[in-house]
């Protein structure tokens, strides 16, 4: 079995389709790519995916076999990584990752702490969607990443920076501008947009806020981020659930308004790989508790 054959596996899995990852993500033709599926379930010995006109589906084997294959490559690109980071001269060298916004307050005291170790040394960063960074982190292209708590870590540990209130975001002129607090209740009637699944820690715990008050939520549409909040807010007139640290970025066009009662919260933590025994790691560990700021 080689690896060709799993990444050919995951691409079918995720398209959901052999033509569509065929010509759009292996740019191979559907033929080849069926030949090398049936190699595959030959080697392995029982059906894999069914298909049909409208695509393919996993077998119960394919679903199990998804997931080994999944960590195989991420395995196979971590040894890769370390084979090359291994051929490179020792260097005070730094990757740290930063889920978009969160660098503007924490990375001046982050660049103290290092520098003030380590005064050569070379930090390299990322600003990225929480799940890309946690990727990253288990490929080892990271050494750190202040992140969401994600699905899936199993490979990482994480320690907590701080935790961020969720408020209610809408125009300043909104109806809702009048309340010191806003109830959920109050914004089942208005347009109102979710975080896409790019923020799925942010995503769920919004729709489990909505369901513990037992309110259906029915979003008008998704959002991948900040900005794109800003611009739907702004121009539909619609509400939405943020973080509170967002307040700071937002335009004198749109308020906040804290919820009433129990406020659901989320968590920004420093996550990193169990295996990481970087130095400079060890004393930003060490460091996580002066890290925090209120939102």
């Amino acid at each position: 079995m080689e690896l060709r054959h799993l990444r050919y596996f995951v691409a079918v899995a995720d398209a959901g389709s052999l033509t569509v990852a065929a010509e759009q993500k292996l740019h191979t033709s559907q033929p080849s790519l069926s030949r090398q599926i049936r190699d595959l379930e030959q080697e392995v010995g029982v059906p894999l995916m069914n298909r049909s006109a409208q695509g393919i589906a996993l077998t119960a084997a394919g679903k199990a076999f998804l997931e080994h294959a999944r960590m195989a490559l991420l395995q196979a690109e971590a040894a890769k990584e370390a084979a090359l980071r291994a051929a490179q001269p020792p260097q005070p060298a730094f990757a740290l990752g930063f889920l978009s916004g969160a660098e503007i307050d924490l990375l001046p005291e982050v660049e103290r702490v290092l520098r003030g170790a380590f005064p050569g040394i070379d930090i390299r960063l990322s600003s990225d969607y929480s799940p890309s960074l946690a990727k990253a982190l288990m490929r080892r292209k990271l050494d750190a990443a202040f992140i969401r708590p994600e699905e899936h870590m199993e490979d990482l540990a994480c320690r907590r920076v701080r935790t961020d209130p969720l408020v209610f975001v809408f125009p300043r002129d909104h109806r809702l501008a009048s309340r010191t607090h806003v109830a959920p209740e109050e914004v089942a009637e208005e347009t109102f947009y979710l975080p896409s699944k790019s923020a799925p820690a942010v995503r769920r715990i919004v729709l489990e806020y909505f369901n513990r008050a037992g309110i259906d939520l029915k979003p008008d549409r998704e959002v991948h981020n900040v900005v794109h909040a800003i611009s739907m807010i702004a121009s539909t007139r619609g509400v939405m659930m943020l973080p509170a640290y967002t307040k700071r970025y937002l335009p004198e066009t749109i308020t906040t308004r804290p919820v009433q009662g129990e406020a659901p919260v989320i968590d920004l933590v420093v996550a990193y790989h169990k295996a990481n025994k970087s130095p400079i790691l060890k004393l930003l560990l060490s460091e996580v508790g002066k890290l925090a700021s209120s939102p």
